[in-house]
C-alpha cells in the first residue's frame, strides 16, 4: 500500500451556449464538434449535442491534471468563440429547455434514450467523475461500501446547479433531482462482498435490464474498463481549483480506506439511510448544510464535518503530494461554491432592475467567464 501511486483521472462535462442568447445553440453544433474532434482528440461527446466532455490521462501529480484541464478549457473556449458559442462548467444550464435538446448520434446514446424515454431527454445535466486506481481491484466493493458516508460531503463542495429551466430551484444542486429520474442512480447499494455484487450484475444483465455494469449510474462504482473506483457524485465544477480539490480529497479518502480497513466497517441500512439524508441536505443547502454524524447521533455544521475529514486524511495528502489541493476544500467552505456565485450574480442583476431572464443571462456570462478564467490559474 505504501508504494502504490493511486493514479487518478478526472472527467469534466461542459455545456455549450449561444453567445448571443445565452441559451443552448440556435444553429447546428456539428461544425464545432467536428473541429473539436480534429484539434482536441482527447475530448468526447455526451448524451446531448449541447454538451462536450474532456478528460485527463491517468496521472499521479495534480500539476499535470491542472495543466491538462486548463489547456482543454482554454482551447474549448477559443474554439467555441469562433463558432459564436460559449462553454461553461456547471451541473445544470440555467436557461436551457430540455425539450428542445437534440441527442448525440451513436448506438449507446440511442439505446439509452430508447430504454429510459423522456427521463433521458430531461437529463440536461453535467457532472465530474474522478477515477482512482486501487492496489487490489477485488477490494473495490468493500471500499465502495466504506466510502459511502463521505459522498455527501464531497457533493456539497461541487454544488453548481441552483437553476433549472429558467427558474431558481431553491436548491444549491438540482442536478441530482434531474438525474434521479433515471434508474440505477443515487447512492450505491451496500453489498456484503464482491461475490454479491457480481451476482447482482449477472442477474441484471441476464434479465435484460442492463448491457453491462457501465449502465449502473451510481454515485460511486467500480469501473469495468480500469482498476479504479469511480466517483460520480459531483456537479461539474465551474472553478478548476474546486474540481482539483474534490479529486484530491477523494483520492486521499481512497488511500485512507485502504490503509484503515476498520474505517466505516459494518455499515448497515441505517448508515445508508443517513448518508442519503445527508445527500439531500447537501443538495438543498450545499456548504450551508448541517451534516448528520452517525456516531454522535447528531447534526453538526458542514465546516466542522469537513475539518474532521481533512484531519483524517492529512497523512494521505502528504503522502500523495496534494496537501495544497486538499486545503482548497476549506477555501470553498469559507468563500462559497459555484452555486453561491451563481445565486449572487443573479441577485445582483435583479437588484439592478434587470428582468428574471436578463439576470439568468448574467449568470451564464458569469459561468463562462469563471470557467475560462479558472483555466488560467
Amino acid at each position: 500500500m505504501s508504494t502504490h501511486s493511486y493514479r487518478f483521472g478526472i472527467e469534466e462535462e461542459y455545456f455549450l451556449a449561444d453567445a448571443e442568447t445565452r441559451g443552448t445553440p440556435r444553429r447546428s453544433v456539428k461544425p464545432f464538434h467536428l473541429e473539436v474532434a480534429e484539434r482536441l482528440p482527447e475530448t468526447g461527446r455526451e448524451l446531448l449535442q449541447c454538451q462536450v466532455e474532456v478528460c485527463t490521462p491517468p496521472v499521479t501529480d495534480f500539476s499535470d491534471a491542472r495543466a491538462g484541464l486548463a489547456r482543454q478549457r482554454a482551447a474549448l473556449a477559443d474554439l467555441a468563440a469562433e463558432h459564436e458559442l460559449l462553454v461553461f462548467a456547471a451541473g445544470t444550464h440555467p436557461i436551457a429547455d430540455w425539450s428542445r435538446q437534440l441527442p448525440t448520434k451513436g448506438d449507446r446514446y440511442r439505446g439509452i434514450l430508447r430504454d429510459v424515454g423522456m427521463a433521458g431527454r430531461r437529463s440536461l445535466i453535467c457532472g465530474m467523475h474522478v477515477h482512482v486506481e486501487v492496489p487490489d481491484p477485488d477490494a473495490r466493493i468493500d471500499l465502495m461500501n466504506r466510502l459511502l458516508p463521505f459522498q455527501p460531503l464531497l457533493f456539497a463542495l461541487s454544488a453548481s446547479s441552483p437553476f433549472w429551466q429558467g427558474k431558481p430551484t431553491g436548491l444549491t444542486a438540482y442536478r441530482l433531482s434531474a438525474f434521479g429520474e433515471l434508474p440505477r442512480t443515487g447512492l450505491p447499494e451496500l453489498f456484503p462482498d464482491r461475490t454479491a455484487y457480481e451476482r447482482y450484475v449477472r442477474i441484471m444483465t441476464r434479465a435484460g435490464s442492463i448491457q453491462d455494469a457501465s449502465f449502473l449510474w451510481w454515485s460511486l462504482r467500480p469501473s469495468i474498463k480500469f482498476p479504479t473506483l469511480e466517483l460520480r457524485i459531483a456537479d461539474s465544477c465551474t472553478r478548476l481549483a474546486d474540481a482539483l480539490a474534490i479529486a484530491a480529497v477523494y483520492r486521499c479518502l481512497v488511500r485512507l480506506a485502504v490503509r484503515r480497513p476498520d474505517l466505516n466497517a459494518g455499515l448497515d441500512g441505517v448508515s445508508r439511510a443517513l448518508a442519503d439524508e445527508n445527500l439531500w441536505r447537501a443538495q438543498r443547502s450545499g456548504i450551508g448544510a448541517e451534516m448528520i454524524d452517525e456516531a454522535r447521533e447528531e447534526a453538526r455544521p458542514y465546516a466542522e464535518a469537513l475539518d474532521a475529514v481533512l484531519d483524517l486524511i492529512a497523512e494521505d495528502a502528504a503522502a500523495l503530494g496534494c496537501t495544497a489541493e486538499v486545503a482548497h476544500a476549506r477555501t470553498i467552505a469559507r468563500d462559497g461554491t459555484s452555486a453561491d456565485g451563481q445565486i449572487a450574480a443573479f441577485e445582483a442583476a435583479r437588484d439592478r432592475g434587470l428582468t428574471n431572464r436578463q439576470a439568468l443571462d448574467a449568470v451564464v456570462d458569469w459561468l463562462a467567464e469563471t470557467s475560462r478564467s479558472a483555466a488560467a490559474m
